[in-house]
């Protein structure tokens, strides 16, 4: 039995708390928060769970295992670099960290320490995204050309992290895992509306190896709520919608087919357009699903999907996107 402490209660801590705390396999024991109201919120629908605003006792090896770490994102290094040191595997959110050095530092720290370092990228988890994964690996859709995401919504406004920090990290981490591969180079144009400083919306275009090209639009001041990713291939074509309730995915049999035999230049490139295929999601709560296999690493050891280097590759990716913000979408590489 995993014994899990968690730090962080507030909006997406408290998804994690509901999950941690009704998994088989592990037993969150310590829940901690510095704000004593948003304690006195589960206290009592969480029974045999100590809440406490003493982050110190989360560090206690005698009485946990594994930390999960939901606090603002400048707070994630201090937190897990503590965890890792103190012999504790550590589950973050999403970003890992805000600086590369320090991520850096953070998978040297879990590797010198045999510890488990696992970053919150959720889409990787998503049931769709898994279906997504294998149809590109077994070539249903072909070569692929490019990809485009939407994730946009009206609220809610951040006053630190612009939407750059705050939604990208789902896309990119979604867009790796999808190709198996990394942007070489990125460029990133967006402005701040409402508050000076702080990017309302962002576009985001990277550059992956064979010619693949990708772009992310994120926003929090959008009319509507859009969580969307398309993927055009040499065969078909795929759209990802996850604000559809049951339809998530559907696949496209379009393309532009080469005759080899041909008269003229309208002859030598043809339009085809086929069928409409929704394919049967595997139901199942993504978030669930990613706090499992969190409990099943540490258990077993072995490297988790999203583990501190995926995370260290995705913020290498928000890094040079922020860079190229400043400086007016000028490209910038990835290392």
């Amino acid at each position: 039995m995993v014994r899990i402490a968690q730090i962080g209660l507030g909006a997406w801590g408290k998804n994690l708390l509901r999950n941690f705390y009704n998994l088989d396999g592990c037993r969150l024991t310590i829940a901690a928060d510095s704000n004593d109201s948003t304690i006195s919120k589960y206290e009592a629908s969480y029974p045999g769970v100590y809440f406490t605003t003493d982050i110190d006792l989360v560090f206690d090896k005698s009485k946990v295992d594994a930390i999960v770490i939901a606090t603002p994102p400048a707070t994630h290094f201090g937190l897990a670099y503590r965890a890792l040191q103190s012999g504790l595997d550590v589950f973050v959110e999403k970003p890992l960290v805000l600086d590369v050095d320090e991520g850096e530092r953070l998978v040297e720290t879990a590797s010198e320490n045999n510890r488990i370092l696992m970053v919150g990228h959720i889409m990787e988890y998503h049931p769709a995204t898994e279906y997504l994964k294998r149809i590109i690996a077994d070539g249903e859709l072909g070569d692929i050309y490019y990809l485009y995401s939407i994730r946009v919504n009206l609220g809610k406004v951040r006053e630190i992290e612009n939407s750059l920090w705050s939604f990208a990290p789902h896309d990119i981490s979604m867009i790796n895992y999808l190709l198996g591969s990394y942007p070489t180079k990125a460029s990133a144009d967006g402005q701040s509306y409402l508050q000076d400083g702080i990017e309302d919306v962002v576009f985001v275009t990277l550059h992956y190896p064979q010619k693949i090209i990708a772009n992310i639009h994120v926003s929090w001041l959008d009319p509507q709520k859009d969580r969307k990713l398309t993927v055009v291939g040499s065969r078909k074509m795929a759209v990802f919608n996850d604000t559809e309730p049951s339809e998530k995915i559907r696949i496209f049999d379009k393309g532009v087919d080469t005759i080899q035999d041909y008269q003229t230049y309208a002859e030598y490139l043809s339009l085809r357009t086929g069928d409409i295929v929704i394919p049967k999601i595997p139901a199942g709560e993504p978030l669930m699903k990613e706090c499992a296999h969190f409990i099943k690493c540490v258990e077993t050891r072995e490297k988790p999907r999203s583990d501190g280097g995926d995370g260290l590759r995705v913020l290498k990716v928000l890094d040079a996107a922020q860079k190229s913000l400043e400086r007016g979408g000028e490209p910038q590489n990835i290392e």
